[in-house]
């Protein structure tokens, strides 16, 4: 191992755990401000690939219990089903719903159907990005 690699291995835990972070900050705050499922599926999509740069694809993909394809699949069929189900109760297409939750710990909670429709997007966008990655580099995708 290479004196850098020791440096980038290193550096790589701690931006890893910021751009998860902020992935998670640009994802809840996309319906407000600007941001949302896709740029925060970016943002993830950056850590991941990040990792496999620093470390072994086999083995950050061992300790990764995620498959990418399916998570690409799932991503995509919770964005049409938030954009479909509103029509079988006489809604217009991709109709929004919005409740204010009282969750015990957390207090006063507002949620949307958007939130579920973006977090869609998010999945689909770290599926898609990672999985091309790594099929461009060669790795097991």
């Amino acid at each position: 191992m290479k004196e850098n690699d020791v440096v980038l291995r290193t550096v790589t835990k701690i931006v890893v755990f910021i751009l998860l972070t902020f992935g998670f900050y640009v994802f809840f705050a996309g319906h407000n401000n600007p941001g949302g499922g896709f740029i925060g599926g970016l943002i993830f999509s950056s850590a991941f690939i990040l990792m496999f740069l620093a470390f072994d694809v086999k083995q950050v993909l061992i300790s990764l219990p995620i498959d990418f394809k399916k998570l690409m699949i799932i991503g995509s069929l919770v964005s049409v089903m938030t954009a479909i189900v509103p029509t079988f109760f006489g809604k217009p297409f991709l109709y929004q719903t919005e409740a204010d939750i009282a969750l015990p710990l957390i207090g006063h909670v507002h949620a949307t159907t958007v939130t579920l429709f973006e977090l869609g997007i998010l999945l689909t966008v770290v599926g898609v990005i990672v999985t091309v990655m790594l099929s461009i580099s060669g790795g097991k995708s």
